[in-house]
């Protein structure tokens, strides 16, 4: 038992020297699974086969049910995948536009593993830890329609068995060996409805619904991250992701916090460590480079005054509510101030010093629209009978935006 599980650390090792290696270069592109003619997949294949004769002839001596031989089969199958999951597993990070860094290297080096070692506790057989011949055509690997026709059966016996979240656990890994992200999200989606609480499925949920959307892990993906680091604050590959999508979103100090935690859960003199770190510093160059333009930014100016036709339905002491949000995306104000009609017309200066969320500025958005409202309430939520008006999208940075309020809300 003691050598299976040194043979079985040397092949971890292998396949990290093997996957780390390009993704620390700061390579972007995710690894393409070619499953045939693996040296490893041979040895996986030939203690299935052998493995396999076993239990067939156990069931003919009458030793086996066929009730024990069918699980005991499916055990056989379901480990299978999991060592040629194992072995070319792609390895990739969500983030269109981010610049590549080591963080993909570090979910490797954490997921590669732990994730061999937990499944094969949850779903190996103690029996395979005995010496076994190999057979002759033992070379001959697993080929790619095998591992096709084996994660077939195993989606097919998920439709009998629907209430197995480690089944479908498995059927979702193996999808996204195969680069079936959809199908892939969708098992791991079954598993996460079963075991709402795991933050290891969370996680893996996430990364693979990130990569059926074109590897953006803003918006649902981001939300089952969130409830895994709820779940677990010291979930690893949670705090690589999170760390991710915050930088993504250009909030680097976000990213740092998330990045900086990961960095005290892993041994300080390690390459994981160091490539941990090498993603802060990049981080932290960006953050100081946005500070700089921010303090260079000096936002939109201009006027707001009230049309002559609405100058009887607003009382002096209205409250006129001035602000800016983004000509494309999420209506949210990046920059708001509050006057009184009794000011109008009014000269008016927005800038990242009245942003209502650190996350969301008026200098990162290159084009906006000015609006201005008179709330008879004071409420800053539109209500009938309030008198608003809205330039057309201009820079960011324009002077002399002149804002009418010439209607009413209805």
């Amino acid at each position: 038992m003691t050598l299976f599980w040194i043979f079985a650390a040397l092949l971890i090792a292998a396949a990290l020297l093997f996957v780390l290696p390009p993704l620390l270069r700061r390579s972007t592109s995710a690894a393409k699974a070619d499953i045939a003619g693996e040296p490893n997949n041979a040895l996986n294949v030939a203690v299935y086969r052998d493995q396999q004769r076993e239990l067939e002839g156990d069931r003919r001596a009458g030793t086996l049910t066929d009730e024990q031989y069918e699980r005991a089969h499916l055990e056989l199958e379901r480990r299978l995948l999991d060592d040629v999951a194992a072995d070319r597993a792609p390895v990739r990070i969500s983030g269109s536009e981010r610049p590549a860094s080591r963080v993909p290297a570090i979910i490797a080096a954490f997921v590669v593993p732990l994730a061999a070692v937990a499944l094969y506790f949850a779903v190996g057989n103690p029996r395979a830890l005995a010496p076994v011949a190999l057979p002759k055509d033992a070379s001959k690997g697993v080929t790619a329609e095998q591992v096709e026709a084996m994660v077939a059966k195993l989606a097919e016996r998920m439709k009998q068995n629907p209430d197995d979240p480690q089944g479908w656990a498995m059927l979702g890994k193996s999808y996204g060996v195969m680069g079936r992200y959809e199908d892939a999200a969708a098992a791991y989606a079954k598993a996460v409805e079963r075991v709402p609480d795991n933050p290891h499925l969370l996680a893996d949920y996430a990364d693979a619904l990130a990569m059926s959307r074109g590897q953006n892990l803003q918006g649902e993906p981001e939300a089952l991250v969130m409830r895994a680091l709820k779940i677990d604050p010291d979930h690893a590959k949670s705090l690589a992701l999170a760390g991710t999508v915050a930088f993504e979103k250009k909030d680097y100090a976000a990213a740092i916090t998330y990045w900086e935690k990961l960095a005290t859960l892993v041994p300080p003199d390690s390459e994981i460590a160091r490539g941990v770190q090498s993603s802060i510093a990049e981080a932290r160059s960006l953050a100081g480079n946005n500070a700089k333009a921010a303090d260079k930014f000096t936002g939109v100016s201009g006027t707001v005054s009230l049309a002559p036709a609405l100058a009887g339905k607003a009382a002096p002491g209205d409250t006129v509510f001035i602000f800016a949000r983004a000509a494309e995306g999420p209506r949210m104000p990046l920059a708001i101030i509050r006057r009184t009609v009794s000011d109008l017309p009014v000269q008016f200066t927005l800038d990242d010093s009245m942003a209502m969320s650190p996350q969301a500025r008026l200098s990162g958005a290159p084009q906006v629209i000015i609006g201005a409202r008179i709330s008879k309430s004071g409420d800053a939520t539109p209500r009938p009978g309030d008198l608003q008006g809205t330039s057309k999208p201009v820079g960011n940075t324009s002077k002399g935006t002149a804002v009418v309020i010439d209607t009413e809300v209805r």
